[in-house]
């Protein structure tokens, strides 16, 4: 699965227990799956990541077993996100070497690393801008009535 597919499916995840928070108890991954739509499975994986960073808690065993927020939903923003679960750059640089005999090819990676280091900055200034919280009252806004 794509990184930014596996990002939007940890931003479901963790609107989805954000929206069931008051609760205050562990919700089963297959309970989670059913709103993402995918195999339990999968999400374990992604949740696995998200209880790494200390976003989520995990409860094994058999009732009561789930998962929850770790923090409250105004206090992850999508940049805590972001950095859970994406390893690998936004952007990448060529897999191998450009042709260093071309005038283009010369300059074509130190000319990229900048456009791409800023862009990847303005995103990650944005993402820290938003919190789980935000998304949920953003979705509930977007909902059929």
């Amino acid at each position: 699965m794509a990184v930014v597919s596996r990002y939007t499916v940890a931003l479901h995840i963790l609107a989805w227990l954000a929206y069931w928070a008051e609760k205050d108890e562990f919700l089963p991954s297959d309970r989670i799956a059913n709103s993402v739509g995918t195999n339990p499975v999968f999400l374990r994986r992604i949740l696995g990541q998200l209880a790494k960073a200390g976003l989520v808690l995990v409860q094994h065993g058999g009732t009561g077993a789930g998962w929850k927020l770790a923090r409250r939903p105004e206090e992850i923003s999508l940049l805590d996100v972001y950095e859970a679960v994406v390893q690998t750059p936004l952007f990448e640089l060529h897999h191998s070497r450009p042709n260093p005999n071309c005038l283009i090819g010369q300059g074509i990676q130190p000319a990229l690393q900048l456009v791409y280091r800023d862009s990847e900055e303005a995103m990650k200034r944005r993402l820290a801008e938003e919190s789980i919280a935000d998304l949920v009252v953003s979705s509930l806004a977007h909902r059929k009535r």
